[in-house]
């Protein structure tokens, strides 16, 4: 195991009912913004349940942060934030919305350009204003960690950064916010998560046997609810345990002391910047292919990975790993998700194109030996086609 550094301070909130709690989570004289995206936290009741927590506190509010949360957009929060002295953000629905809040959150308190906050990684934040998370949509695990994702549109530049200032002071999970979700965001926030623990598990051994098995554990709790949440949307303890697992998959603990990949989402990335798929399509589109291409770097893992997640002891090694990719792909198949480009109508121009990108950004030594060049990555997306 290698050395690690772990640190999560965020107080977890889970069950029915529990949006109700707001009223004591939220300091008593705060000034509120609570920001939401299109609205369907109207036609579920979340919105009123959140309006009615707070009612003893003073609430203003930001709405149309969308999927892929969008730079220009969140400046105009930004601007709100300040002309109305607002001093905590509430972020009401999935992971997009959260990983905006982060960012008004920071930018707030930043002096320069807000874009350096996403060009440095998160490396110039010193402060950010409190937030906490009402959680509609089990996917990106960004309630429970530092991290956020945004895009911006006039360049199609989508950027992560990190900084433990961001860490939500709370996040409410009621399982019930989800049943009227539908079936391509259900299945969406299950790849999702299933692949944000695949790029904390399967790069090389490194003698950390708890984190493996806690990452086994998730990725067949994936396997077993994310299908059942798709057939039984209403089954509280299947929409339970699909929300828990995604918030774990992100929350630092499986990632810890263990080396980490991440060359498909930030592939995944270019894909959705220049071409507005669902961010879990592109996970989807790549991850196989990802398998494929780096096998041999990864093959003790995935030799693993096929026995103790998809009980797969027959065969060669190699035959071995095949069935666990076909397995891994058909997974995502049965959850609704395609997984090739010609699936979305995506050709070689694609893979031109979001080679192209990834030079332009700097993304030209990924993975968990920093080896996945942009020769590398256009093999992936051909192998993808």
């Amino acid at each position: 195991m290698q050395s690690f550094d772990f640190y999560n301070p965020v107080h977890i909130v889970f069950g029915q009912g529990r949006i109700a709690d707001l009223a004591t989570l939220v300091p008593a004289n705060a000034r509120v913004l609570v920001l939401y995206g299109g609205g369907s936290i109207k036609k579920n009741g979340t919105y009123d349940e959140v309006l009615a927590a707070l009612k003893g506190h003073t609430v203003f509010e930001f709405a149309g942060i969308e999927p892929n949360p969008r730079y220009e957009t969140l400046l105009k929060a930004v601007a709100q934030v300040k002309a109305e002295k607002i001093d905590f953000l509430l972020a009401v629905g999935g992971g997009s919305v959260v990983d905006g809040t982060k960012f008004v959150a920071a930018a707030a308190q930043y002096d320069g350009d807000a874009w350096d906050i996403l060009t440095s990684g998160g490396a110039v934040v010193n402060s950010a204003l409190p937030l906490g998370a009402v959680l509609t949509l089990p996917a990106t695990g960004s309630e429970m960690n530092q991290g956020a994702v945004v895009t911006r549109e006039a360049t199609k530049t989508k950027l992560p950064f990190h900084t433990a200032k961001v860490f939500p002071k709370f996040a409410v999970l009621d399982p019930t916010k989800t049943y009227s979700l539908p079936p391509r965001q259900v299945a969406n926030g299950a790849v999702d998560a299933f692949v944000h623990v695949v790029e904390q598990y399967l790069t090389y051994p490194t003698d950390a046997p708890v984190q493996d098995r806690f990452a086994e554990s998730l990725l067949q709790t994936l396997i077993e609810v994310g299908p059942k949440a798709l057939a039984t949307p209403h089954d509280y303890q299947v929409r339970a345990n699909l929300m828990w697992a995604a918030t774990m998959a992100l929350n630092g603990l499986i990632g810890a002391g263990v080396p980490q990949d991440w060359a498909t989402h930030l592939v995944g990335h270019e894909l959705t910047a220049l071409y507005e798929l669902d961010h879990a399509q592109t996970l989807a589109i790549v991850l196989p292919a990802m398998l494929q291409i780096r096998r041999a770097d990864k093959r003790a893992k995935l030799v693993q990975y096929a026995e103790r997640v998809w009980g797969i002891r027959d065969g060669s090694e190699d035959e071995r790993i095949d069935a666990a990719i076909a397995k891994t792909r058909e997974f995502f198949e049965a959850m609704g998700v395609k997984t090739t480009l010609s699936d979305y109508g995506l050709g070689t121009e694609a893979v031109d194109a979001v080679v192209s990108q990834l030079e332009a950004h700097g993304m030209t030594t990924l993975g968990e030996k920093q080896d996945v060049t942009p020769a590398v990555s256009r093999r992936v997306l051909e192998a993808a086609l």
